[in-house]
């Protein structure tokens, strides 16, 4: 049976993450975590703890990700890996232990560049930093790596090097070659400046890109955790407004994420999985995606799975992209946001937050966007709202007559409180984080526990907006029996009250509206 290489360990704050080098793990049905004790008994044995892992995925072709627990008190971070069975073997040659706060943890073959992406170089949100501090360093051997370059951009966590000249050559010898990048600080009283190496997982991948005949016009990205319950009524819904495929960035999701993509791919949406396990990276996710998307999307809308595009006057998001695909300056669509909160609801409503949630805010929050991907700056800087342009290129502001965004931000308390166990966006305080109480990006008023205040139900609730909802219930949902496309799993008697809701809807609207003819319904 072939070994399977430990490679690395990453210490996050909630688990450790084991990477291996083999071609298969499969489920890892028998593996084991290994942790060793600080110290040792009174007869001198080291002892061992033995814990379940917590999940196992595939990372590319030659790696796979093992999450392990954190070590229990007094044993050490450097965990290993045991096989009850023969299903898997693992070598016991020594990773590294690595911390999650300073590590090169993604490469990606961008042209005749590479782009590196890395935590803990910059603190800076939307700021440039000078490449002239940079290098990259390529193919580690013996712990010296072998050939370097200049870096040409480094803004946020993502630095660009142009690739050394044999790889630029020959790119398929870059395929796997580990990367990571130095940077330089200044030392006033010493004649050099002194040079930091930072560690590194990080392995080169071309992304499997390669160049299409016919691009998609509009694709989505999004990075998410624990979306099971949510992502079908999403990608179903903009399915039905022209998006052709979709980027799904999974960042440690625990639920049954993985075979809710499956079935929705099966079922013909075009929806790709793509493990992404580093923690608080949605803008150099995103990055990331964008070089992905490039060879397959004229456009790509950057949003999250509460966020649902709405054309009070009809329309649909293909119609809006193709209009500027033509353009020669348009890079990018920006549209507002309406925020909206649980609407009276005490637990989710079951025919999905379109249907359920029909309160809000009166003024917009922020807005989202829709790019272009050869429209983008090199640097690829973005503050997960929008990105950073090319010169020559710039944006445009949709009007909110013509299509908005409902962003269900304020659930009920049962689906809110999970936002309590970490944020994605790199720059944005967690919930429970103490700092930065009054932004926006926070509820108002919450505080920094998941304790739920008496009147949850009833907050951010300024206009009854009943728009989008009546727009999805008179073009989506099943004229005899009311059942919406993502409403397959419903029980008999959910049915049956649905049938009943939707009675009383057709009631009270005479006819079923056509897209063209349907208005905002406000109150």
């Amino acid at each position: 049976m072939e070994s399977t290489r430990l490679h690395a360990r990453v210490v996050f704050p909630d688990h450790i993450l084991v990477l291996l080098v083999s071609k298969n793990v499969g489920t890892g049905a028998g593996l084991e975590c290994v942790y060793t004790s600080n110290d040792t008994d009174y007869s001198g044995v080291v002892r061992e703890e033995l814990r379940d892992v917590l999940s196992v995925d595939e990372y590319n072709e030659i790696r796979w990700l093992v999450r392990c627990p954190l070590p229990p008190a007094n044993f050490s971070s450097v965990v290993t890996l045991r096989s009850q069975g023969a299903s898997v073997v693992v070598d016991k040659t020594e990773g590294w232990l690595n911390s999650w706060e300073n590590l090169a943890y993604e490469a990606v073959m961008d042209g005749n560049t590479v782009a590196v992406f890395v935590k803990g170089i910059s603190h800076r949100q939307g700021k440039e930093s000078d490449p002239n501090r940079f290098t990259c360093h390529f193919g580690l051997k013996n712990d010296e790596y072998m050939l370097t370059s200049r870096a040409v951009t480094a803004a946020q966590e993502v630095v660009r090097c142009v690739l050394p000249r044999s790889f630029e050559m020959h790119p398929e010898k870059a395929q796997g070659i580990q990367v990571t990048v130095s940077f330089q600080i200044p030392m006033p009283r010493r004649r050099n400046n002194l040079r930091i190496m930072v560690p590194s997982v990080a392995k080169i991948s071309n992304l499997g890109l390669e160049v299409k005949r016919t691009k998609h016009e509009l694709c989505v990205c999004t990075m998410l955790w624990n979306q099971a319950d949510s992502i079908s009524e999403w990608i179903t819904y903009h399915s039905w407004l022209g998006v052709e495929k979709w980027f799904i960035y999974d960042n440690n999701s625990d639920d049954d994420i993985q075979e809710v993509i499956k079935k929705l791919d099966r079922d013909g949406y075009n929806v790709s999985r793509h493990v992404w396990p580093w923690i608080k990276t949605q803008e150099a996710g995103f990055s990331h995606c964008a070089i992905r998307a490039r060879d397959e999307c004229n456009w790509v809308s950057f949003m999250d799975v509460d966020e649902f595009y709405y054309f009070p006057r009809g329309g649909s998001l293909r119609t809006l992209v193709s209009n500027y695909t033509s353009s020669s300056s348009i890079g990018e669509l920006r549209t507002s946001c309406h925020s909206f909160g649980p609407s009276g609801l005490r637990s989710p409503p079951k025919q999905g937050v379109t249907v359920g949630y029909t309160c809000r805010l009166q003024s917009p929050e922020r807005h989202k966007s829709i790019i272009r991907p050869d429209a983008l700056d090199t640097t690829l800087m973005n503050v997960v709202h929008h990105f950073q342009l090319k010169k020559g290129f710039r944006y445009n502001n949709v009007h909110q007559g013509t299509a908005v965004i409902n962003h269900y931000k304020y659930q009920v308390w049962e689906s809110f409180r999970a936002k309590f166990y970490r944020r994605v966006a790199t720059y944005v305080a967690d919930w429970q984080d103490n700092h930065n109480e009054g932004s926006r990006d926070r509820a108002p008023g919450l505080g920094t526990e998941a304790i739920e205040p008496p009147d949850w139900r009833l907050r951010f609730c300024e206009v009854r907006d009943t728009g989008l909802k009546d727009f999805v219930l008179g073009n989506l949902a099943d004229k005899s029996t009311g059942i919406l496309p993502w409403d397959r799993s419903l029980r008999h008697t959910d049915i049956q009250q649905i049938q009943v809701d939707a009675f009383l809807w057709q009631e009270k609207h005479g006819v079923i509206p056509s897209p063209g003819k349907h208005k905002q319904h406000t109150g």
